[in-house]
């Protein structure tokens, strides 16, 4: 593979939101192709149909029916259905559930069986994706689900932050009872060999945020601090991690200490994803680590309120392209160094 382009599965998100927009202006641009060969679940028709209510024109994907058929200097989509679905851009609907789940489990089998080296996920609605098949709070527990053992990590990287949270997504009046010293432990042992192994950090240093206003203050208030999140910290130090911490959220983004560390851990969602997106909206990437396979996506959700008005970004969604394929290299080459090969290794394929 070392010599081939990087094929990259992708999963097509909410029909009526911005999923399908950013994936064709994304390729658009010839010199993606140069990087990586996209393949993209769902429909032609699907696909055409909002291409032509975005009025580009110069700009088509290569239809296939197997992975065989892959053009290899092409986008290309596979049909994972094949009837006339019912596109109401902008709305929550039943059918932007279903053809998302369609689309998602499509690729992750494609994934799981070496047929596509990366997924990149476009946005779904937690909410309309919800079916007996999917009981899940979101893409990343989902693919814990497939891929790992329950320790996989919600990490939101650009080229001014990178953080990670402990607990995702959750309802934050179970934030605190969630949030155990083993827990918090794992997470930072994920995040460390995520940093060493997917992003060639050899000694990285590690922030930990506090849970409470000024992280507690001696237990003024609240003492998860002192009792979980600093008995942590210390048995991370003994595992010789560069570990610090527990700092008040605030003042550690206000006053800029983030750029003094490689990443950030969060103890819940909205204390990292609120500073990240405040700094790099449009330029993330919520990757997720801790897994054997490589899955990224935009940092921005269905974005129901622009579907087809031909302004959303597609700046994220091409970093989340870029990330994957740098976490490809770099983990391959980081598991040839040291032997540890991937659980789930790419099958040969013909050029």
């Amino acid at each position: 593979m070392s010599e081939e382009k990087i094929i990259v599965g992708i999963s097509q998100g909410d029909i009526n939101g911005i999923g399908l927009e950013v994936i064709i202006k994304t390729f658009l641009e010839p010199q993606m192709l140069e990087l990586c060969t996209p393949v993209v679940f769902g429909s032609a028709k699907t696909a055409m149909y909002h291409r032509k209510i975005l009025n580009i024109e110069d700009f088509s994907f290569n239809q296939i029916k197997e992975l065989s058929e892959i053009n290899y200097k092409r986008a290309n989509i596979i049909n994972v259905y094949e009837e006339e679905v019912n596109i109401e851009l902008g709305k929550q609907t039943e059918a932007g559930g279903k053809y998302a789940f369609k689309s998602l489990e499509a690729a992750s089998v494609a994934l799981f069986q070496g047929k596509i080296d990366v997924l990149v996920t476009a946005p779904i609605n937690k909410e309309n994706i919800q079916s007996p098949e999917f009981k899940f709070a979101g893409h990343t527990e989902y693919l814990d689900e497939k891929f790992g053992d329950g320790n996989s990590l919600m990490f939101l990287v650009s080229d001014e932050l990178r953080v990670a949270v402990v607990t995702g997504h959750i309802p934050v009046t179970q934030v605190a009872a969630a949030l155990t010293t083993e827990k918090i432990l794992k997470k930072i042992q994920v995040l460390n060999k995520s940093l060493i192994q997917d992003f060639e950090i050899r000694k990285p240093k590690i922030a930990v945020l506090g849970l409470n206003p000024h992280a507690g203050d001696n237990g003024v208030i609240g003492n998860e601090e002192q009792q979980i999140i600093i008995p942590a910290i210390n048995k991370a130090k003994e595992e010789g991690a560069l570990v610090y911490g527990p700092y008040p959220a605030d003042g550690f983004f206000g006053n800029g200490s983030y750029k003094k560390f490689d990443a950030v851990l969060a103890m819940y969602h909205d204390q990292g994803l609120i500073p990240f997106k405040t700094i790099s909206f449009n330029s993330g990437v919520n990757f997720t680590a801790g897994l054997p396979v490589v899955r990224t996506s935009p940092d921005h959700g269905t974005a129901y309120d622009i579907a087809g008005k031909n302004v959303a970004s597609e700046e994220s969604f091409r970093k989340a392209i870029y990330t994957a394929i740098d976490i490809y290299k770099t983990r391959k080459q980081y598991g040839e160094i040291t032997a540890n090969p991937l659980k789930i290794n790419p099958i040969k394929r013909e050029r």
